[in-house]
């Protein structure tokens, strides 16, 4: 059943169609015995709790609703999860071990490991195979209240596999479980076959990817980094995916400061990723342009790397979004808790700031904050019910799980 009304909750949410900058990102609007009332999928009504009886002349007697209860429980927004690869063939295990030992992401990577290795296995795998294994993990994304995923494909790194991880995405979407959001990141690496001669795959991705990858992806993403795809091939590609149609995204200033960011900002692109090593300049383009810093915390954590600024980007007017990251190599985690623990310790974002974060600003870096990452009339009824009623427990209770109940377009896929 998608018509659902929940009372006596403590309504927390951010609020507007647009991603939040700077200080506004602090700003939630708290409603106490607070009720919500969800039809065909769409919030209708967010007020104080009512009986249903008395909103029935808005929608019909006929109308039947599920009613919850949410006395001493916050509800929010459902998580925004902006930034994962998690769909991909094989796991990693031993190179993480490799990490733990002392070798570098990127020594490791130019060994024939990384994402290198994770090509191979994925362009083994069958369609059934990818869908599979993303399903798995897709269900625990909603036991931490995902609502929304960015998937991206970037295992294939040659048309066939990359159609094939693009329609494997395009299948997860079509359950309608959660809202699944398909990006094209051809330039994820360049590939054994064309190590040399990284301008001549660019021309490939150019000539024979994008245009046929069109209608299968929303967005267009690239490893802007040093050694992998550089500042001119970057602009390139990013021009002509633009002059497509693609919205843009930017794996950016991850490794070394190279001008991702600035990059980003200049093409108008709605999310630059990573960050860890943004400039100054940087982050005063993205503030000017509007372009979302998408900070992926668990990477970090995982690569022993320093942090991204969040407090510095903020600060200077950035609207910030906070992502997984989940992916087979780097980061195999999809760990919300985890995300929000260390935005909140060791990047000094506020609850507050976090919870916006990942839920409207996560929204606005997938290009749907006109209808995701907030509890207002009109919005999708994408939420969550914490088990408890103060959202300091969300990074208090540290890398653990405090949602009770997750609710897309009013169903509920999870209650614990």
């Amino acid at each position: 059943m998608s018509n659902l009304y929940i009372k006596h909750a403590t309504i927390v949410t951010p609020l507007g169609n647009e991603a939040v900058r700077g200080v506004g990102m602090s700003r939630l609007n708290i409603i106490e015995d607070g009720a919500i009332l969800i039809k065909d999928g769409i919030i209708r009504y967010v007020g104080n709790s009512n009986p249903l009886r008395q909103l029935y002349s808005l929608f019909g007697t006929g109308a039947t609703f599920r009613e919850i209860d949410a006395h001493g429980k916050v509800v929010m927004p459902g998580f925004v999860d902006s930034h994962t690869h998690m769909v991909f063939g094989g796991f990693r295990p031993d190179e993480f071990r490799m990490r733990l030992e002392g070798a570098s992401y990127m020594s490791i990577m130019e060994k024939g490991g990384g994402i290198q290795s994770t090509v191979n296995a994925t362009r083994k795998a069958t369609v059934a195979d990818l869908v599979e294994n993303a399903e798995w993990l897709m269900e625990r994304m909603i036991s931490m209240g995902v609502t929304t995923v960015e998937v991206k494909s970037g295992y294939g790194l040659d048309y066939a596999t990359e159609a094939k991880m693009l329609a494997a995405i395009g299948r997860l979407a079509a359950k309608k479980r959660i809202e699944v959001v398909p990006t094209f990141l051809g330039a994820h690496a360049v590939p054994d076959e064309y190590k040399g001669r990284t301008s001549e795959y660019v021309d490939l991705i150019i000539s024979d990817m994008l245009p046929k990858f069109r209608k299968a992806a929303k967005f267009c993403d690239i490893f802007t980094e040093k050694n992998v795809f550089e500042i001119d091939d970057s602009r390139r590609l990013m021009e002509a995916a633009k002059a497509l149609g693609y919205k843009l995204k930017f794996h950016a200033d991850e490794i070394v400061p190279l001008g991702g960011a600035e990059l980003a900002a200049e093409l108008g692109a709605v999310s630059a990723d990573h960050l860890l090593h943004v400039s100054e300049e940087g982050i005063k383009r993205m503030a000017e342009q509007g372009t979302v810093a998408t900070l992926l915390p668990l990477t970090a954590f995982a690569l022993k790397e320093p942090y991204a600024p969040a407090r510095r980007m903020i600060d200077g007017g950035c609207a910030v979004a906070l992502a997984t990251d989940l992916n087979p190599g780097s980061c195999f985690s999809g760990s919300i808790p985890l995300t929000i623990a260390l935005s909140c310790i060791y990047m000094n974002m506020t609850v507050e700031e976090t919870i916006t974060a990942l839920t409207l600003n996560g929204a606005a870096a997938c290009g749907l904050a006109d209808r995701k990452g907030s509890i207002q009339p009109g919005k999708d009824g994408d939420l969550i019910i914490l088990d408890f009623d103060n959202i300091n427990m969300l990074p208090y209770y540290v890398g653990m799980n405090c949602v009770k109940t997750t609710i897309a377009k009013g169903r509920i896929l999870f209650d614990s």
